[in-house]
């Protein structure tokens, strides 16, 4: 092994068969080209795999290996962490015991990082070995955390100073000098910093006759956050429309705007605005766009074993179309982004257009559409074809055009995942043909279906046994034989959760479509016959997916009552 130094990580996977030596001498070549640790090279390029790496240190060392999914959190040490430092060296504190620090590490032969945490806290650095891949997950949640925590801690001075910039750079009507009322500027930042912190998805300013109400969507529902005075609504509303380049003159008529909000160097938050004319001024409702909480794990969806297997073998056909259908917040497009996550690689090109993009991804061509010059989803997606595609998403499925030209790219070569707005995975067959897709044409394009909406997680710090009656228990769609045994919890709230809640898991209907669904799309059948065909190929409908959540004690049966019907 000419030119590889005996003692090296590199020689180790080559003697291990996890290397060849040719590919080790490119990858420490290219990882020095880079200014990139070998470790983090390897493991992106996908050359070995991260728990393989971590093992072969963990023998070539002789240091034990921890798994940092078992580890709580809570006990890393707040006054230790330093964002420059741990981005910089892939390090991070563990815990401090007496004058020993203990520091997370993928590469424990990083003598300069430790030296620089012994350097900043006057503490002995002692190496635990851990998998990269987790550590750099550890990582992004602990910054992440610490500088949500430190928005709630901004002075009236910092909130002034927030970077807010529109992404409508067309607009020439906005004067912002019409507004320059510092309280108000103060006002309207701070209820948009809460609402972030709450993890709202929209917030809303209603203003009523002798009411001005400010609510926030926190896991699905409203709950009203401020009372300002109601005198105060024209300026509020005045301010928030030149933050998204409305024109703040006209308040007869509805206005759609955007705006950004920079945070910090690593977190921008998108918000989309609309504003409406109720009789005692303008409502206002922004919806929040914050990719941080876009997780985009096929793990954490909530998908059955069989659904997942489906979804998976879906979206690694070469060709085909995907839907994904259900109301307006049921979570569609983080099910879409999970599939495109999974797909993106160096090797494939992706295409989307939406309306507007929400999560931006690195390796994926995003377009918004712009019906004002012309461009809408039919002529994004004419244009895709033209780029020589392998995947296509298409943000919604509204009309024949759009409908026709993407089930020809699914028949012809190419990967399309979309969404539609129906109740049902076997109505949304049905839909597109009442749209005119002719039949064959539904039957030889789509793939799959996905029907979905969004259940609240129970608290886990607070959920307690429910107590119901048996025949209660058999009318909500549960077997006299599982009853005995059955558990469920209800909320009870706490200074952890909303009311009992936190978070949200997804609710699905998979509806694969076999040969015999085919056939049956070709003569014609109903969503009745289509539902039975499904079914009896082993579909669960939104309803058995949600007994399912209850069975596992993830949320209570008044939720999944309220989001699902028998």
């Amino acid at each position: 092994m000419q030119g590889i130094p005996p003692n090296s990580l590199a020689f180790r996977l080559i003697k291990d068969g996890l290397l060849d030596e040719q590919t080790a001498q490119e990858a420490a070549s290219q990882a020095k080209s880079r200014q990139q640790a070998f470790i983090s090279y390897l493991v992106q390029e996908k050359l070995v795999k991260s728990q393989q790496l971590a093992s072969a240190i963990s023998q070539d060392l002789g240091l034990p290996l921890l798994d940092l999914a078992t580890f709580d959190l809570e006990l890393i040490p707040a006054k230790f962490i330093n964002e420059k430092l741990i981005r910089k060296h892939q390090l991070i504190p563990l815990m401090q015991k007496g004058k020993h620090l203990f520091i997370a590490a993928a590469d424990p032969t990083n003598q300069a990082g430790l030296d620089e945490f012994k350097f900043n806290t006057g503490l002995t650095p002692q190496t635990i070995l851990v998998e990269i891949d987790k550590l750099n997950t550890i990582i992004e949640q602990i910054l992440t955390a610490q500088e949500t925590a430190a928005l709630g801690d901004l002075s009236d001075s910092a909130l002034d100073q927030l970077a807010i910039s529109s992404e409508d750079t067309d607009a020439d009507n906005i004067n912002p000098s019409e507004v320059d009322d510092a309280p108000i500027v103060r006002y309207v930042n701070k209820i948009v910093l809460d609402a972030i912190n709450k993890n709202a998805s929209d917030i809303h300013l209603e203003p009523y006759e002798k009411n001005y109400r400010i609510r926030y969507r926190i896991d699905g529902l409203l709950y009203t956050n401020a009372n300002p005075p109601v005198n105060l609504s024209n300026r509020i509303t005045a301010r928030i429309k030149i933050m998204s380049q409305m024109d703040i003159s006209e308040r007869r008529v509805p206005q759609d705007g955007r705006f950004k909000m920079v945070l910090s160097k690593k977190r921008m938050i998108d918000f989309r605005v609309n504003s409406c004319p109720i009789v005692n001024g303008e409502k206002i409702c922004m919806r929040i766009l914050d990719p941080s909480n876009a997780i985009l794990n096929v793990e954490k969806l909530g998908f059955d074993a069989t659904q997942k297997e489906w979804f998976l073998k879906a979206i690694n056909k070469p060709q085909g179309m995907v839907l994904v259908t259900g109301p307006t917040g049921s979570g569609k497009t983080i099910t879409l982004y999970t599939a495109l996550n999974l797909l993106n690689t160096e090797e494939i090109n992706i295409s989307s257009v939406e309306d507007p993009v929400e999560i931006h991804l690195e390796g994926i061509n995003q377009v918004n559409i712009h019906p004002k010059a012309g461009l809408t989803f039919a002529t994004a997606l004419r244009s895709f074809l033209r780029q020589d595609p392998d995947v296509i998403m298409v943000g919604e499925i509204r009309d024949l055009e759009t409908a026709e030209i993407a089930v020809k790219a699914a028949q012809t070569g190419h990967l399309v995942l979309s969404t539609l707005h129906t109740n049902s995975a076997a109505e949304t067959l049905v839909r597109l043909t009442n749209m005119g897709v002719p039949n064959y044409n539904i039957a030889t394009s789509v793939v799959l279906i996905i029907a979905q909406r969004l259940a609240r997680k129970l608290c886990e710090h607070c959920k307690v046994k429910a107590i119901i009656p048996e025949p209660a228990l058999l009318k909500e769609g549960f077997s006299a034989q599982e009853i005995s045994d059955l558990t469920i919890y209800e909320p009870k709230g706490c200074e952890h959760c909303t009311n009992g809640y936190k978070g949200r898991v997804g609710l699905f209907e998979v509806l694969y479509v076999t040969e015999t669904i085919s056939n049956l799309i070709l003569r014609g059948g109903n969503a009745l016959d289509l539902l039975a065909a499904a079914r009896s190929n082993g579909m669960l409908t939104l309803r058995e997916s949600g007994l399912n959540k209850i069975r596992q004690g993830i949320t209570s049966l008044a939720e999944i009552n309220s989001v699902t019907t028998d």
